[in-house]
């Protein structure tokens, strides 16, 4: 599969955090030639905080991640992380549960700690049977490699249809100290916003308490990865997971209103937004990538709304892959959104060029110059409803025959 026309250039050098040990592994479970397994050993005290998908065919793993969390009633202690490849373990019924649940108390027994503080992540093909044996034995083998394997190897490890490895590492200081966040996630199809999309894991040694650091990501997430779209479809697996490890030498964060966490939460913003951002920008078959800003909505959930209406258009992705012009497409996916908008007050901008104005095609239009501002590989839409103060920023790319290729050929 060739790479995304808009993977990066060069990728970060990924520093170690402290209290984080990573190891990757070939467990044979659907590909041949590469790492498929990732296992992280967190250290004693680190803290976990995640959200995850609402489908309601939401895989064992993610309901196992679900329980772990609430049980834990704020304390959210985490221990290990095993993540698989290749196979999503979903939709498999009682055997799946039972795979988790084998799966999950494996780990605790090697890594000597509570089946509460291992968490469990699997992608790839829905419906096939897991092949726990190997991923058992797989986690036998890696355990004592744990440190050796770098971010890098950990993004490729968990990799589907992705054509680069996404990682990020972000720094801030508070008290005087530098405190990091790493970051790595995977995402190309099966891409839409109903909580997280995919699967995204961020470290750091930030010490701080459980209930505070949900609250900053399921914040954080709801800006940036549920913000995404490439294809429209909510993934039965999408996890994205936060871990804190607290060994940075600053006082613990107990108060949600200490000053000190201001850099820590642009930070974890920051760093979300650029892994979402590489996700649409690795969107299969993508050959165009979108940015669509809603203003002038009711309220910004509506302005989301309208947002994603247009970015999940099929006919909107379609003309842009096709470099057409066609804003009509626009005001069809404004109008089917369900929210509350006024023909007479819309406008509509496309790179710049106001093709709409007031309930019509707008006076000055040409379409020449938007026509070759179509053929361009950055498209930026621009709706104001003309009704309130709502506002939303949502990225997406094009729809192309090369999505349908890698789809229809998925399982073969």
């Amino acid at each position: 599969m060739k790479k995304s026309p808009f993977a990066p250039e060069t990728m970060p050098d990924m520093p170690t955090i402290d209290g984080v040990e990573l190891a990757v592994a070939k467990a044979f479970i659907k590909y041949e030639n590469r790492s498929d397994l990732l296992l992280a050993s967190l250290a004693k005290g680190t803290v976990a905080a995640g959200t995850f998908t609402r489908s309601k065919t939401a895989s064992g793993a993610v309901q196992w991640c679900q329980k772990n969390l609430a049980q834990r009633r704020g304390n959210g202690k985490a221990s290990a992380l095993i993540v698989n490849s290749g196979n999503a373990n979903a939709f498999t019924g009682a055997k799946g549960e039972k795979s988790v649940e084998t799966i999950g108390a494996f780990v605790a027994d090697i890594m000597d700690c509570a089946k509460t503080e291992v968490y469990q992540s699997s992608t790839g093909v829905i419906g096939e049977p897991l092949p726990e044996d190997r991923i058992l034995k797989a986690i036998t083998n890696i355990k004592g490699s744990l440190g050796r394997s770098s971010y890098q190897e950990a993004a490729e490890a968990i990799m589907t249809t992705d054509t680069f490895a996404k990682y990020q590492t972000d720094h801030c200081q508070i008290d005087g100290e530098t405190i990091t966040l790493n970051g790595i996630a995977k995402g190309s199809g099966m891409i839409a916003p109903d909580m997280a999309t995919m699967l995204a894991y961020h470290f750091t040694d930030l010490p701080v308490k459980q209930s505070i650091l949900q609250k900053l990501v399921s914040k954080a997430v709801d800006a940036t990865f549920n913000c995404i779209t490439v294809d429209g479809d909510t993934s039965t697996s999408d996890t994205v997971l936060v871990f804190a490890t607290g060994k940075a030498n600053i006082k613990p964060i107990k108060d949600e209103k200490d000053s000190r966490l201001r850099p820590f939460k642009r930070m974890l913003t920051k760093q979300l937004k650029a892994l979402a951002l590489m996700i649409v920008k690795d969107g299969e078959g993508i050959s165009k990538f979108v940015s669509i800003r809603v203003k002038g909505a009711k309220g910004r959930k509506a302005a989301k709304t309208i947002g994603l209406s247009i970015a999940n258009s099929p006919l909107v992705k379609t003309a842009i892959a096709g470099s057409d012009p066609n804003w009509g497409r626009i005001v069809m996916a404004v109008g089917k959104a369900g929210e509350a908008a006024d023909r007479d007050k819309l406008n509509i901008w496309i790179g710049g060029h106001l093709v709409a104005e007031n309930g019509g095609r707008a006076p000055e239009y040409d379409e020449a110059p938007l026509a070759r501002y179509m053929k361009g590989e950055n498209i930026e839409i621009e709706v104001d409803i003309g009704l309130g103060n709502g506002k939303a920023e949502i990225w997406t790319c094009d729809l192309t025959h090369e999505y349908i290729s890698i789809n229809a050929d998925y399982r073969s």
